[in-house]
Protein backbone atom coordinates (compact mmCIF):
# COMPACT_ATOMS: atom_id res chain seq x y z
CA UNK A 1 0.00 0.00 0.00
CA UNK A 2 1.42 3.38 -1.02
CA UNK A 3 2.08 5.86 1.75
CA UNK A 4 0.17 9.10 1.91
CA UNK A 5 1.68 12.54 1.49
CA UNK A 6 1.49 13.16 5.24
CA UNK A 7 3.16 9.82 6.05
CA UNK A 8 6.01 10.50 3.64
CA UNK A 9 6.48 14.00 5.04
CA UNK A 10 6.58 12.68 8.60
CA UNK A 11 9.24 10.11 7.71
CA UNK A 12 11.45 12.57 5.87
CA UNK A 13 11.28 15.27 8.53
CA UNK A 14 11.99 12.90 11.43
CA UNK A 15 15.22 11.39 10.06
CA UNK A 16 18.58 13.00 10.92
CA UNK A 17 20.43 14.79 8.13
CA UNK A 18 23.77 14.97 9.99
CA UNK A 19 26.81 13.70 8.13
CA UNK A 20 27.09 13.14 4.40
CA UNK A 21 25.66 9.62 4.16
CA UNK A 22 22.73 9.41 1.73
CA UNK A 23 21.87 5.75 2.39
CA UNK A 24 18.40 6.75 3.65
CA UNK A 25 17.57 7.39 0.00
CA UNK A 26 18.30 3.81 -1.08
CA UNK A 27 15.27 2.63 -3.03
CA UNK A 28 13.68 6.09 -2.82
CA UNK A 29 15.98 7.96 -5.20
CA UNK A 30 18.66 7.20 -7.76
CA UNK A 31 21.76 9.23 -8.62
CA UNK A 32 23.90 8.00 -11.49
CA UNK A 33 27.59 8.04 -10.55
CA UNK A 34 30.38 9.66 -12.59
CA UNK A 35 32.54 7.23 -14.58
CA UNK A 36 35.90 8.17 -13.04
CA UNK A 37 35.31 6.74 -9.53
CA UNK A 38 36.44 9.60 -7.28
CA UNK A 39 36.80 7.61 -4.08
CA UNK A 40 39.10 5.07 -5.73
CA UNK A 41 41.22 7.84 -7.26
CA UNK A 42 41.41 9.61 -3.90
CA UNK A 43 42.40 6.38 -2.15
CA UNK A 44 45.20 5.81 -4.64
CA UNK A 45 46.57 9.31 -4.03
CA UNK A 46 46.23 8.89 -0.25
CA UNK A 47 48.25 5.67 -0.27
CA UNK A 48 51.16 7.46 -1.95
CA UNK A 49 51.02 10.75 0.02
CA UNK A 50 53.15 11.95 2.93
CA UNK A 51 50.72 14.54 4.33
CA UNK A 52 47.11 15.00 3.22
CA UNK A 53 44.33 17.52 3.76
CA UNK A 54 40.67 16.75 2.97
CA UNK A 55 38.68 19.97 2.76
CA UNK A 56 34.97 20.18 3.64
CA UNK A 57 34.94 16.49 4.54
CA UNK A 58 31.25 16.38 5.54
CA UNK A 59 30.85 13.47 7.93
CA UNK A 60 34.13 11.96 6.72
CA UNK A 61 32.36 9.10 4.95
CA UNK A 62 34.26 9.44 1.65
CA UNK A 63 37.66 9.93 3.28
CA UNK A 64 37.04 6.93 5.54
CA UNK A 65 36.83 4.79 2.41
CA UNK A 66 40.58 5.12 1.83
CA UNK A 67 42.24 1.89 2.95
CA UNK A 68 45.56 3.67 3.63
CA UNK A 69 46.08 7.25 4.78
CA UNK A 70 49.35 9.18 5.12
CA UNK A 71 51.25 9.46 8.43
CA UNK A 72 49.81 12.98 8.67
CA UNK A 73 46.16 13.14 7.60
CA UNK A 74 43.89 16.09 8.35
CA UNK A 75 40.26 16.87 7.48
CA UNK A 76 38.31 20.12 7.85
CA UNK A 77 34.58 20.65 8.20
CA UNK A 78 32.49 23.74 8.91
CA UNK A 79 29.06 22.45 9.98
CA UNK A 80 29.14 21.51 13.71
CA UNK A 81 26.91 18.38 13.45
CA UNK A 82 29.16 17.08 10.68
CA UNK A 83 32.31 17.83 12.69
CA UNK A 84 31.08 15.50 15.43
CA UNK A 85 30.18 12.76 12.93
CA UNK A 86 33.54 13.08 11.17
CA UNK A 87 35.46 12.98 14.45
CA UNK A 88 33.78 9.74 15.51
CA UNK A 89 34.50 8.16 12.14
CA UNK A 90 37.99 9.46 11.41
CA UNK A 91 39.74 9.74 14.79
CA UNK A 92 40.09 5.94 15.11
CA UNK A 93 41.96 6.06 11.77
CA UNK A 94 44.41 8.61 13.17
CA UNK A 95 42.94 11.40 11.03
CA UNK A 96 42.79 14.81 12.71
CA UNK A 97 39.47 16.65 12.27
CA UNK A 98 39.64 20.45 12.39
CA UNK A 99 36.51 22.57 12.81
CA UNK A 100 36.89 25.34 10.23
CA UNK A 101 34.41 27.81 8.72
CA UNK A 102 35.42 26.88 5.16
CA UNK A 103 36.60 30.40 4.38
CA UNK A 104 40.13 31.80 3.96
CA UNK A 105 42.56 31.59 5.50
CA UNK A 106 42.91 27.86 6.07
CA UNK A 107 44.36 27.22 9.56
CA UNK A 108 47.58 25.65 8.23
CA UNK A 109 51.05 26.86 7.35
CA UNK A 110 52.09 27.17 3.75
CA UNK A 111 53.70 24.22 1.95
CA UNK A 112 52.25 21.78 4.52
CA UNK A 113 50.66 19.08 2.35
CA UNK A 114 51.61 17.12 -0.73
CA UNK A 115 47.95 16.15 -1.29
CA UNK A 116 44.77 18.19 -0.88
CA UNK A 117 41.42 16.59 -1.70
CA UNK A 118 37.79 17.65 -1.61
CA UNK A 119 34.55 16.03 -2.73
CA UNK A 120 31.76 18.47 -3.54
CA UNK A 121 33.18 21.59 -1.88
CA UNK A 122 30.72 24.44 -1.53
CA UNK A 123 33.51 26.67 -2.85
CA UNK A 124 37.12 25.96 -3.80
CA UNK A 125 39.46 28.63 -2.40
CA UNK A 126 42.16 28.23 -5.03
CA UNK A 127 44.68 30.70 -3.60
CA UNK A 128 44.56 28.94 -0.22
CA UNK A 129 44.85 25.52 -1.88
CA UNK A 130 47.97 26.75 -3.68
CA UNK A 131 49.38 28.17 -0.42
CA UNK A 132 49.06 25.01 1.69
CA UNK A 133 50.31 22.67 -1.05
CA UNK A 134 54.03 22.03 -1.18
CA UNK A 135 55.84 22.34 -4.51
CA UNK A 136 54.88 19.39 -6.69
CA UNK A 137 51.79 18.73 -4.55
CA UNK A 138 48.42 17.71 -5.98
CA UNK A 139 44.85 18.88 -5.55
CA UNK A 140 42.18 16.32 -6.49
CA UNK A 141 38.50 17.19 -6.33
CA UNK A 142 35.11 16.10 -7.58
CA UNK A 143 32.78 19.06 -7.77
CA UNK A 144 29.16 19.86 -8.56
CA UNK A 145 28.83 21.39 -12.02
CA UNK A 146 26.52 24.05 -13.48
CA UNK A 147 22.72 23.85 -13.22
CA UNK A 148 22.90 20.58 -11.30
CA UNK A 149 19.46 19.21 -10.35
CA UNK A 150 18.00 22.50 -11.55
CA UNK A 151 14.80 20.81 -12.68
CA UNK A 152 14.10 20.45 -8.94
CA UNK A 153 15.51 23.83 -7.97
CA UNK A 154 13.42 25.64 -10.58
CA UNK A 155 10.30 23.68 -9.66
CA UNK A 156 10.44 25.46 -6.29
CA UNK A 157 12.16 28.75 -7.17
CA UNK A 158 11.12 29.35 -10.77
CA UNK A 159 13.41 29.89 -13.76
CA UNK A 160 16.83 31.07 -12.64
CA UNK A 161 18.91 33.68 -14.49
CA UNK A 162 21.66 32.44 -16.77
CA UNK A 163 24.32 33.77 -14.40
CA UNK A 164 22.99 31.45 -11.67
CA UNK A 165 22.58 28.49 -14.01
CA UNK A 166 26.20 28.90 -15.15
CA UNK A 167 27.57 28.99 -11.60
CA UNK A 168 30.12 26.26 -10.71
CA UNK A 169 31.15 25.87 -14.33
CA UNK A 170 34.30 23.79 -14.85
CA UNK A 171 35.73 26.39 -17.24
CA UNK A 172 35.68 28.90 -14.40
CA UNK A 173 37.32 26.38 -12.05
CA UNK A 174 40.16 25.86 -14.54
CA UNK A 175 40.60 29.62 -14.97
CA UNK A 176 40.58 30.26 -11.21
CA UNK A 177 43.01 27.42 -10.48
CA UNK A 178 45.37 28.66 -13.17
CA UNK A 179 45.14 32.24 -11.90
CA UNK A 180 46.10 30.99 -8.43
CA UNK A 181 49.29 29.48 -9.83
CA UNK A 182 48.22 25.85 -10.19
CA UNK A 183 48.63 23.71 -13.30
CA UNK A 184 45.46 21.81 -14.23
CA UNK A 185 46.54 18.34 -15.36
CA UNK A 186 43.15 16.63 -15.68
CA UNK A 187 39.55 17.73 -16.20
CA UNK A 188 36.63 15.36 -16.77
CA UNK A 189 32.94 16.25 -16.92
CA UNK A 190 29.71 14.26 -16.72
CA UNK A 191 25.98 14.82 -17.14
CA UNK A 192 24.11 12.24 -15.08
CA UNK A 193 20.59 11.07 -14.30
CA UNK A 194 18.89 11.67 -10.94
CA UNK A 195 15.42 10.35 -10.04
CA UNK A 196 13.21 10.83 -6.97
CA UNK A 197 10.59 8.13 -6.37
CA UNK A 198 8.61 9.71 -3.53
CA UNK A 199 8.15 13.14 -1.99
CA UNK A 200 9.94 12.01 1.16
CA UNK A 201 13.13 11.59 -0.87
CA UNK A 202 12.78 15.15 -2.18
CA UNK A 203 12.26 16.55 1.32
CA UNK A 204 15.24 14.66 2.73
CA UNK A 205 17.44 15.83 -0.16
CA UNK A 206 16.46 19.48 0.28
CA UNK A 207 16.92 19.31 4.06
CA UNK A 208 20.41 17.90 3.59
CA UNK A 209 21.66 19.85 0.57
CA UNK A 210 20.57 23.16 2.02
CA UNK A 211 21.90 25.43 -0.73
CA UNK A 212 19.63 23.96 -3.41
CA UNK A 213 16.48 25.71 -2.15
CA UNK A 214 17.75 28.15 0.50
CA UNK A 215 15.60 28.29 3.59
CA UNK A 216 13.60 25.23 2.58
CA UNK A 217 10.93 24.10 5.03
CA UNK A 218 7.98 21.79 4.54
CA UNK A 219 5.61 24.38 5.97
CA UNK A 220 6.70 27.19 3.65
CA UNK A 221 6.78 24.99 0.55
CA UNK A 222 3.81 22.72 1.27
CA UNK A 223 1.88 23.79 -1.83
CA UNK A 224 4.75 22.97 -4.20
CA UNK A 225 5.45 19.73 -2.34
CA UNK A 226 1.87 18.58 -2.77
CA UNK A 227 2.04 19.49 -6.45
CA UNK A 228 5.27 17.53 -6.87
CA UNK A 229 3.85 14.60 -4.89
CA UNK A 230 1.00 14.41 -7.40
CA UNK A 231 3.48 14.38 -10.29
CA UNK A 232 5.49 11.55 -8.74
CA UNK A 233 2.31 9.58 -8.00
CA UNK A 234 1.26 9.99 -11.64
CA UNK A 235 4.62 9.38 -13.35
CA UNK A 236 6.35 7.16 -10.78
CA UNK A 237 9.31 9.53 -10.46
CA UNK A 238 10.63 13.05 -10.82
CA UNK A 239 13.71 13.24 -13.04
CA UNK A 240 16.57 15.73 -13.00
CA UNK A 241 20.06 16.08 -14.46
CA UNK A 242 23.10 16.13 -12.19
CA UNK A 243 26.38 17.61 -13.44
CA UNK A 244 29.78 16.74 -12.01
CA UNK A 245 33.41 17.39 -12.86
CA UNK A 246 36.73 15.98 -11.75
CA UNK A 247 39.65 18.38 -11.56
CA UNK A 248 43.26 17.60 -10.73
CA UNK A 249 45.82 20.37 -10.38
CA UNK A 250 49.45 20.53 -9.30
CA UNK A 251 51.56 23.21 -7.69
CA UNK A 252 54.68 23.65 -9.85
Amino acid sequence: MRKSFDELVAEATAVSVDGWDFSWLDGRALEERPPWGYQQLMAQRMAAARASLDLQTGGGEVLAGAAVVPPLAVATEGWPPNVAVAARLLHPRGIVVVADNDEPPLPFAGDSFDLVTSRHPVKAWWTEIHRVLESGGTYLSQQVGPASVFELVEFFLGTQPESVRRGRHWDDAVADATAAGLEVVDLQTASLRTEFYDIGAVIYFLRKVIWMVPGFTVEEHEGKLRELHAIIERDGKFSATTTRFLIEARKP
